[in-house]
């Protein structure tokens, strides 16, 4: 605890899931945190809980499957980072937001293509684009991949499609920003029990099941599980790993 006190951190889908469980933990280690949804009173409750704890966050709100989404979030980001720390600089970014669903080769419509390119690869390259002259040197960039790139479901194609795009970017993004200490990581999760997992995941004891017995730990995964990813991938300890795919699947691919 602690090692993050005077960072400045953006964590976007920070208001939900995985991305709620990182706000949290890189606000008790010491960060302020802007804690980003789709609209700004969704991280409302966030928020609420961190500074309950004695952390510090605020809300940003944008709608990134929207081309000027990214837009929207700086422009806020900026006013709000100004006013608490008279400056626009950033520490870490978190690229957690994304949608998930089915979407096979027969199945998938462009629209469906569209939306989960949109939030999940275009508004990423985006973010890491406008956030790369605002990262102090020694910043953190971890972006949120998944299992589904190292093995085939033919029925989330297009989905693992548009999460393997970022494992390619943090690549180049890696090379390219490490003259200044910055590293840029990925880290995939497994199933996570999350709402966005609830509709089959909760309500079925047969799939908890076979959730569970994809892990040798014999468990489902947890938004605390990946946030402690997280915040290793953003501390001090985790200086010398960049360009790198973490898995954090609990053995799900073994």
């Amino acid at each position: 605890m602690g090692g993050l006190d005077g960072k400045t951190a953006l964590v976007t889908g920070g208001s939900r899931g995985i991305g709620r469980a990182i706000s949290e933990r890189l606000a008790a280690d010491g960060a302020l945190v802007a804690v980003h949804g789709r609209d700004a009173d969704s991280g409302r409750d966030v928020v609420a809980a961190i500074t309950s704890a004695g952390g510090r966050a605020f809300t940003v709100g944008a709608d990134l499957s929207a081309p000027s989404g990214t837009d929207v979030l700086f422009a806020q980001l900026d006013a709000e980072l100004r006013e608490r720390t008279g400056s626009t600089g950033l520490d870490i970014l978190v690229a957690n937001a994304g949608v998930a669903g089915a979407g096979s080769l027969a199945s998938t419509s462009a629209e469906w293509f569209d939306e989960l390119f949109a939030v999940n690869t275009r508004s990423v390259f985006f973010l890491l684009q406008q956030a790369q002259n605002r990262l102090a040197d020694g910043g953190r960039v971890v972006t949120m991949s998944t299992g589904l790139t190292k093995r085939a479901d033919p029925d989330l194609l297009a989905y693992s499609m548009s999460k393997a795009a970022l494992d390619t970017m943090i690549l180049g993004a890696a090379k390219d920003l490490g003259s200044r200490g910055i590293t840029v990581n990925a880290v995939a999760p497994g199933v996570i029990d999350t709402d966005m997992n609830a509709g089959w995941l909760r309500t079925s004891t047969d799939a908890r099941d076979a959730v569970s017995a994809m892990s040798p730990f014999n468990r489902i995964g947890t938004p605390p599980d990946v946030a402690d990813v997280v915040a290793f991938l953003v501390s001090n300890d985790a200086r010398w790993v960049t360009g790198q795919y973490l898995d954090a699947t609990g053995g799900a691919l073994l």
